[in-house]
């Protein structure tokens, strides 16, 4: 039987795996100089003013602080120290009765472990306790000084970290804003590969548009990573103090974008059962969602605008209210289940996206045409 040589790859997936690359090369690069001069520094603090003669622990500190992740940091150094401190102090005092040895380290490094968890849900700490009974129960001596310049290194690591965040920030919006702009992207278009389909009445596009639509969770998490990093840069540096009124922005509009994709989703799906299932649709909630996709589209350009730039807040709300009017229930008289599902959908989207606009719920729900005689937010006038 011939053996079959592996498959080569191509010139275009060379080139398109370079630039992935690349992307997450140039993504990453500040957070790898944050983590390298934080190790540096450590270092010489640790074996300079400090004097600790192999001080190993604080370029590890510092390095493990800072991560390449944004959120978190100053948690992150928080458990370190913390985590450090417990491990030593349940290792030495253990070891101090029991000697070191294979049951000792398991034993040592089971309680330590078990009194972060204990004490703290964060990972760090728990990791960060169990590493340093480690270190108690083979190289440390119990009871010398060992333990305690281990904690003291860990507190110049961590302590170096927060202040090469400081003064070297990654800018506190611009992530967040770019993960945010990159979900709007991603439900314009499936808004538009729904339209496609439901114009043709092909379920083609609007499979492709739902499987794109359950893709999103990572870029979601990542926004919210980005905002969650952002708010502690913010707090911490002085540079971007003047940042907070649009983090705050941005943290508000995070729970509306999510909800928007959710309901996308949702949107999405029901179009597929219509569409199969050979359901007619109003024209009308066709040509809204389209209009819908360009509304979205104007939201992201808002996300990404500088200050005083346009479309701000009260264009995109703008452009959102001339959709929201039109989405009357006769559109859906008589009709059936999944159409009225579309529809409903449609509503409800258009309420999340006026609040990543800056509208308050209720005044979100406002601009809908009433369903029912006595709406419990009466429509705006």
């Amino acid at each position: 039987m011939a053996s079959i040589s592996p498959r080569l790859p191509t010139r275009a997936g060379i080139r398109r795996r370079l630039r992935t690359s690349g992307r997450r090369l140039r993504s990453s690069a500040l957070p790898i100089l944050q983590c390298a001069l934080a190790a540096g520094i450590a270092w010489w603090v640790a074996t300079g003013p400090v004097g600790h003669e192999q001080p190993f622990f604080a370029p590890i500190a510092a390095v493990v602080s800072l991560g390449l992740s944004l959120g978190a940091r100053l948690r992150r150094s928080v458990e370190l120290v913390c985590g450090v401190t417990v491990g030593i102090g349940v290792g030495d005092l253990i070891i101090s009765f029991i000697g070191s040895g294979p049951w000792q380290i398991g034993l040592v490094v089971a309680m330590a472990m078990g009194t972060a968890v204990a004490l703290n849900s964060g990972p760090i700490f728990s990791m960060q306790a169990g590493n340093s009974a480690v270190l108690v129960a083979t190289l440390i001596p119990p009871g010398g000084s060992g333990g305690v310049d281990r904690m003291v290194d860990a507190l110049v690591g961590g302590l170096v970290g927060i202040a090469v965040v400081a003064v070297i920030p990654t800018h506190p919006v611009r992530r967040a804003r770019r993960e945010a702009a990159n979900v709007l992207a991603t439900a314009a278009d499936v808004l538009r590969k729904v339209e496609t389909g439901l114009v043709e009445n092909n379920p083609k596009p609007i499979e492709a548009a739902l499987r794109e639509a359950r893709a999103t969770q990572s870029a979601i998490d990542a926004m919210r990573t980005n905002i969650s990093g952002g708010k502690e840069i913010s707090r911490i540096s002085p540079l971007y103090w003047n940042s907070r009124p649009r983090l705050e922005r941005l943290t508000a509009a995070a729970d509306p974008i999510d909800n928007a994709m959710r309901n996308t989703r949702v949107l999405a799906r029901r179009s597929l059962s219509l569409v199969r299932d050979d359901e007619i649709l109003d024209p009308r909630l066709v040509r809204r969602i389209d209009e819908l996709a360009d509304a979205v589209d104007v939201l992201r350009a808002m996300v990404l605008a500088e200050p005083g730039e346009k479309p701000d807040q009260a264009e995109a709300a703008r452009v959102l209210r001339s959709v929201a009017r039109e989405m009357k229930p006769d559109q859906v008289q008589g009709a059936g289940l999944s159409a009225t599902v579309v529809f409903a959908q449609i509503r409800s989207l258009i309420v999340d996206l006026l609040q990543v606009a800056g509208l308050k719920r209720i005044s979100a729900i406002a601009t809908l045409p009433p369903t029912v005689e006595h709406p419990a937010y009466p429509p705006e006038s």
